[in-house]
């Protein structure tokens, strides 16, 4: 098999993948009606469910999109006009979630917390008692991305159990690296795709919902075609295919990638990840660099860095920097704070992150000695 160009990405997705991952698209062309197609969909479908569930009582819906497309089918297919939603905001994917619900019409109540804190969980529970109207639904991220915080999932799905409130959550850049289990987490709606610690390639979302909860929406006014979770859910029940074109390349990118999560193992993928994540850690502190979320509460997935107090420094230029020696970086989403962030999810390990710290270091010297020079 030959080797093909290999970039670390240290963005928080698309990730870096084997090259067996990248090697798999290359198949000789298929219809996707073909009932072979239909077959590797539903096995695909499955082993997606059997990692945050059982399959009896939980099942996955794939989509044509971005991780964006499943939230959105999720938000815009299950509330209804009777329905309110309270959705957590502590970081620019709780934002999204606000503003697609909006965009449909769905009656929200705002749960705003800060973006590298733990939720105050009394203060929610306050929020759902003294709501002036009951709380059916509540959303929220897993892991958001913005900081690299993660919320505490097992202790909200136990807030929403004891008041009678279905949990969606936003598990993108958690799904298959952070245990998940949707049943004893009291999740009714999961939404992750393919492209993050699955580590296949972008282009497949997919929903993992609990079956009965899915067949009420039966019966629920439409909001939307495409994104339809019910009708997507009837279509390939009983035909095995979706109701539009799916991206066939990314399916077989998404089987190998998942056998090869199999073969790695969920605890042990993060302790990969965790190792990747502490040694990055120790070397931003030796250079004098700070991030934003306690170790307590960190995912130890992506880290928010405080960028470097210097005239000359530019994250554009530094981004610059990194890409002439094969490595992405991505910048920072709060507004209030200036920083960059750094993943270390997919396929790379901890020698990967020596590297973009020598080249960090490297970086920095020249920085300091620019101002020197200037002073």
């Amino acid at each position: 098999m030959k080797i093909l160009k290999r970039n670390i990405l240290l963005n928080p997705g698309p990730a870096t993948t084997t090259n067996s991952v990248k090697w798999s698209q290359v198949v000789p062309d298929i219809c996707p009606r073909e009932a072979e197609f239909g077959d590797l969909m539903a096995k695909i479908a499955r082993e997606l469910t059997e990692f945050v569930g059982n399959h009896d009582e939980y099942t996955t819906v794939l989509f044509s999109g971005s991780g964006t497309a499943a939230v959105e089918a999720i938000l815009s297919s299950v509330i209804s006009d009777e329905d309110y939603l309270l959705i957590i905001n502590n970081g620019a994917y709780g934002k999204r979630m606000c503003d697609i619900a909006n965009i449909y019409g769905v009656d929200i109540k705002e749960f705003q917390s800060v973006p590298y804190e733990s939720i105050d969980l009394n203060r929610l529970e306050h929020a759902i008692q003294t709501s002036d109207r009951r709380i059916s639904h509540l959303a929220l991220v897993h892991h958001e991305t913005t900081t690299g915080l993660l919320n505490d999932v097992g202790a909200i799905g136990r807030i929403c159990s004891k008041h009678n409130i279905e949990l969606f959550v936003d598990g993108m850049s958690s799904y298959a690296a952070i245990p998940i289990q949707m049943k004893e987490m009291n999740i009714s709606y999961l939404a992750a795709s393919s492209n993050k610690n699955l580590q296949g390639t972008a282009g497949i979302s997919f929903v993992v919902s609990n079956v009965n909860k899915l067949k009420q929406l039966k019966s629920m006014r439409k909001r939307n075609y495409y994104l339809n979770l019910y009708e997507q859910y009837k279509y390939f029940s009983e035909t095995k295919q979706m109701r539009f074109t799916p991206p066939v390349q990314t399916m077989y990118a998404l089987e190998q990638a998942i056998n090869e999560l199999k073969e790695e193992g969920i605890t042990a993928r993060y302790d990969r990840y965790t190792k990747s994540w502490g040694c990055l850690i120790r070397g931003i502190k030796q250079m004098g660099l700070s991030y934003l979320v306690d170790d307590d509460n960190h995912s130890k997935i992506i880290t928010a860095i405080i960028e470097p107090d210097n005239p000359h420094y530019k994250f554009d230029h530094m981004h610059d920097y990194f890409y002439k020696n094969n490595i992405m970086i991505y910048p920072g989403k709060l507004n209030h704070y200036n920083t960059f962030r750094i993943a270390n999810m997919g396929d790379i390990c901890y020698k990967d992150i020596d590297r973009f710290l020598e080249l960090l270091q490297c970086y920095l010297d020249d920085l300091s000695i620019l101002k020197k020079i200037e002073h």
